[in-house]
């Protein structure tokens, strides 16, 4: 069984003006996305900018995350690293902490080879009981899961059970559920792209766009998985200026900046990260306006 079906929302991290975490903010914000019918937490992921977390600050944001959801939906925590000690480490923080699955992108900087990515996870895997949900996004970390890699981790390792999927590849993706059966927990990491991967046998998303439109894209993938198909694309076409606002500027900028637009007041980005610019903010806001969100 999949850790969850339908719409995760890959969370922000809030921080205070002062740039310490605003654990009473993430409070608000899960109960707001529970609320709104997300179907699953996922905390310290590139959302969550868990590059910039200390050791010490990514397992108390899982603690906290876990704390608020109170077993109301499943919480998927973000261990990956470029050390495979360190998501290790990170995993068996994150297992102790309750969360229901784990999140792990691939090395990045240093890469990998595909021989290298089997040991990476299959040495994570066997320190963890937890369920596993591979990320690939190769425009971030310069490495690629590639589809037979995928399958070989799926078939011959127990807990990893699923793939976050952001290479924007279709193609890919569909080559990806051939090769495991369709066994696999494929979950689109692209906005723009959820239907075409539910298409293929996708369960669901992680999802930026949930940070500002949980109900939106829950409704989404249910229809999807009601049958109503068109309803669904029509959904997914209606939001595609938005989808398109979110990234124009690298992720989470233009999000954390929507929810403050939204007086959500998640606060800033941490260094190296920088305040969206003016142009795109406007741009943002007419979009925002234009999909039926209330701003501030």
């Amino acid at each position: 069984m999949a850790i969850f079906k339908g719409a995760g929302v890959a969370i922000v991290t809030p921080m205070k003006e002062n740039l310490e975490v605003n654990y009473d903010k993430l409070e608000e914000l899960i109960d707001f996305q529970i609320n709104e019918g997300t179907d699953s937490i996922i905390i310290t992921g590139t959302t969550g900018e868990s590059s910039t977390l200390t050791m010490e600050e990514h397992k108390e944001v899982i603690e906290a995350a876990v704390r608020f959801t109170g077993h109301r939906v499943p919480v998927v925590a973000g261990t990956g690293s470029n050390c495979t000690r360190t998501a290790i480490q990170l995993s068996k923080e994150a297992e102790e902490a309750g969360a229901d699955g784990l999140l792990i992108v691939t090395p990045y900087y240093n890469k990998a080879t595909q021989a290298g990515l089997i040991g990476h996870y299959t040495q994570i895997a066997n320190e963890v009981k937890l369920p596993i949900i591979m990320y690939n996004v190769p425009g971030r970390t310069g490495c690629n899961i590639l589809p037979e890699t995928a399958a070989y981790l799926n078939k011959n390792v127990e807990n990893i059970v699923g793939l976050k999927e952001a290479t924007g590849n279709v193609s890919q993706a569909a080559k990806t559920m051939y090769l495991t059966d369709g066994k696999l927990d494929m979950y689109s990491g692209e906005d723009g792209i959820v239907v075409p991967l539910l298409a293929i046998g996708a369960v669901g998303v992680i999802s930026v766009w949930s940070n500002i439109a949980p109900k939106q894209v829950h409704d989404m993938c249910m229809k999807f998985f009601e049958g109503d198909v068109a309803g669904a694309a029509k959904m997914q076409l209606k939001a595609e200026p938005l989808v398109d606002a979110l990234f124009c500027e690298v992720n989470p900028i233009p999000v954390k900046k929507a929810l403050n637009l939204m007086g959500m007041d998640v606060g800033p980005v941490r260094a190296p990260l920088s305040e969206m610019e003016e142009a795109h903010v406007k741009k943002m806001s007419e979009v925002m306006k234009a999909y039926g969100l209330k701003l501030a």
